[in-house]
């Protein structure tokens, strides 16, 4: 009775079951040549995108510890480059210092050898002064007295007096 339903429905019973036949082998075919082949390239590329995902999380990983290594590397260029900066600006200042101590030193040196410059050009300036003063002092008294006096007696207390003076101007 189920087959006559079935013819009366208008399906043919033979060529149904030949159409079931043909789509389970085309089915079976597609399975072994499509589907598995299908299947397989879909899972290696999943496969090389989840590789690709890992590389790509390793890269960002290796791209923040170079970051960070690179920060560090400028910290401490920054940190060398502020030490040899100290140690500039302490050679310049040790460098004025003795600069300033040698032109003090020459200075010093200069003013000493003026005043023993100048002390000696004194002293013999006092030398001369004490000379033509006894020169005249000595022409003064012979012309005085008129006749000629010992001259080196008289020069030995003309020094002694010009001694006494000199000590007395000083005390």
């Amino acid at each position: 009775m189920v087959l006559l339903g079935v013819t009366e429905l208008g399906v043919n019973l033979p060529s149904l079951v030949a159409y079931l036949i043909n789509f389970i082998l085309l089915l079976g075919i597609l399975g072994v040549f499509a589907y598995k082949p299908l299947m397989r390239m879909l899972d290696e590329r999943t496969e090389r995108i989840r590789e690709s995902l890992e590389a790509a999380d390793l890269a960002r990983q290796e791209a923040a510890n170079a970051q960070e290594a690179i920060q560090e590397q400028i910290t401490e260029a920054r940190r060398e480059g502020q030490r040899i900066m100290d140690q500039t600006r302490e050679a310049a200042e040790r460098f004025r210092t003795e600069e300033m101590e040698k032109a003090r030193q020459e200075a010093e040196a200069f003013v000493e050898r003026a005043r023993s410059d100048i002390q000696r050009e004194r002293d013999t300036a006092l030398q001369e002064v004490r000379a033509s003063f006894g020169d005249l002092a000595i022409t003064a008294a012979e012309r005085v007295i008129r006749s000629s006096l010992d001259r080196t007696a008289h020069e030995s207390l003309i020094a002694q007096v010009l001694e006494e003076g000199e000590s007395l101007r000083r005390g």
